[in-house]
């Protein structure tokens, strides 16, 4: 199966009780099924500016956002093929593009000691993105579990479930283990929905049913948010509730 490379797509975000998402199955069930990966250990390393630059724009949600991030589907070795992707967002459309190399070259190209090896138009524009930011540095661990799922009838529609949600700022490598502050409301799953286009009528039936409301949801902005703000800009617990809000 070939590996996708580009995407292009609308994001929607939900956070749900285990009670909500069974119901969600439960609808699901006639018509998608887990991808071949069944239930997965996420592990991503963002990067950013000394001074946080990527995560504070995003937080002031803009028309336009955009990060960068290694990420791998289990606990990587140096030579362990993993994905280098840059991720924007325009006027709500999600455009990702990543790159399979091994974790050692990943490093050392987002770090500047070395070249990607890849003459594609990605690696020209995350070349583009590490000349235009100029140094850049891992800045925060992030790691879920994740359940994804495909529809049977080959529709360009997932949904994916991540719970342990945890961040963290030392151990910053994809070899690591996974632990570190857990950053979901206490008994929520997070569901998102990913589509090029509209959502099934059997979807909107069962969000409709149980009251989920689409959320905005960022999970290294809640991270910053968590870790890093407070660090960075001591506040009074009103102004961290703003902060809250608008992560």
């Amino acid at each position: 199966m070939a590996v996708q490379t580009v995407f292009k797509r609308y994001e929607l975000k939900y956070l749900l009780t285990p009670s909500q998402k069974e119901k969600v199955l439960a609808a699901m069930a006639p018509h998608m099924e887990l991808d071949r990966y069944g239930r997965t250990t996420i592990r991503n390393l963002y990067y950013d500016t000394d001074n946080y630059l990527l995560i504070r724009r995003s937080i002031e949600k803009p028309a336009y956002k955009e990060k960068l991030r290694i990420r791998s589907y289990s606990r990587a070795e140096t030579d362990s093929s993993i994905f280098v992707e840059l991720k924007k967002k325009y006027k709500s459309v999600v455009y990702k593009r990543r790159i399979a190399m091994s974790n050692r070259d990943a490093g050392a190209w987002l770090a500047g000691e070395g070249r990607c090896g890849q003459d594609t138009q990605i690696a020209r524009e995350i070349d583009y993105f590490l000349q235009f930011y100029g140094s850049l540095k891992p800045t925060v661990f992030l790691s879920y579990e994740r359940e994804a799922y495909y529809c049977r009838d080959g529709a360009d529609f997932r949904v994916t479930f991540d719970d342990t949600i945890l961040c963290r700022q030392e151990d910053l490598s994809l070899t690591s283990e996974v632990y570190g502050t857990p950053i979901l409301p206490e008994g929520k799953v997070l569901m998102e929905i990913k589509c090029s286009g509209g959502i099934p009528l059997w979807m909107t039936r069962v969000l409709s049913r149980e009251r989920i409301f689409k959320t905005s949801f960022s999970k290294y902005g809640t991270a910053y948010r968590i870790l890093i703000f407070p660090e960075t800009h001591p506040i009074n617990s009103y102004q961290m509730l703003e902060v809250a809000t608008n992560a």
